[in-house]
């Protein structure tokens, strides 16, 4: 979930991209005419405290991490219940709202596993809602095939101290891909980024090409910047389409969190020059 504890640790990693300078900033899409486009982007809230981002795949399928589904200290899966989702959601209104009937991870992801690589290419989520979102003007987002190193992408999340408005970065590059399908980076998230839709750009359209999992810091081109991980869509979420299909039980219900392991401290990255990431 987004508001936990920023540890303060510092996270490096030696990478050398001179596309990465041409990075956008992030732009604070607070008027109505900003987010137009962007309205199928919402803040997930969890609970009284919780807050993720997700994305509209479908008028009932939500998008996103399947971290924000879990407590971090003690591993506990969210109540359903517990879950809404707020499409275009900025300065306290919302294009439209939709509370969740269930909510389906990866078999694969293991809540106790924090960013262990394996792990994060397993951190996915859907959460299907009660009922549709048919509002005019949110328009759910297509998934399209996986960005490779090199390419330029996009993010729309809510973070940290910008909770009441979603932000854009219309472009950040893809700087590696790693065997497993995860994607690292140079777009800047924060805490509450978790589960943000990572965009490509096809006739002028954005489309779904990832999910954003976890963050850090690197030196890159001798700069400090931030670093992302994104999650592969493709085969991993035609499972769990077809795990809500078939309400196979194996994804429903939450994994169980090993006893010998700990989301106390980030995880080492088997790749990237040994770089840690905390969860945003």
């Amino acid at each position: 979930m987004v508001l936990h504890k920023v540890l303060g640790l510092l996270i490096t990693l030696g990478l050398s991209s001179p596309l990465v300078a041409q990075d956008k900033p992030l732009t604070l899409l607070e008027s109505g005419l900003q987010v137009q486009g962007w309205e199928a982007v919402g803040r997930i809230d969890i609970g009284r405290n919780g807050h993720c981002t997700g994305a509209l795949i479908s008028d009932k399928l939500v998008l996103t991490a399947a971290h924000c589904l879990f407590d971090k200290d003690s591993g506990a899966r969210a109540s359903d219940q517990d879950l809404t989702f707020r499409a275009g959601f900025r300065n306290g209104r919302a294009a439209a709202e939709g509370r969740v009937l269930r909510s389906v991870v990866h078999p694969r992801y293991n809540p106790a596993a924090g960013t262990q690589i394996d792990n994060v290419s397993h951190d996915l989520a859907l959460l299907e809602l009660i009922h549709p979102i048919r509002s005019m003007g949110v328009t759910p987002f297509a998934i399209y095939s996986e960005p490779r190193s090199g390419d330029t992408v996009g993010v729309v999340s809510y973070a940290r101290g910008r909770l009441q408005a979603p932000s854009l970065q219309e472009r950040c590059e893809v700087l590696q891909r790693d065997p497993t399908g995860v994607l690292m980076m140079s777009c800047s998230v924060d805490f509450g980024a978790s589960g943000a839709p990572v965009f490509g750009m096809s006739q002028g359209r954005p489309h779904i090409v990832s999910v954003v999992s976890a963050k850090g810091t690197g030196h890159i081109g001798g700069v400090m910047r931030p670093i992302s991980l994104g999650v592969s869509l493709g085969p991993r979420l035609d499972t769990l389409r077809a795990a809500l299909d078939a309400g196979d039980r194996r994804f429903i219900q939450a994994p169980n969190p090993s006893a010998n392991q700990t989301t106390s401290e980030p995880r080492a990255m088997s790749a990237g020059g040994g770089a840690r990431f905390l969860r945003p």
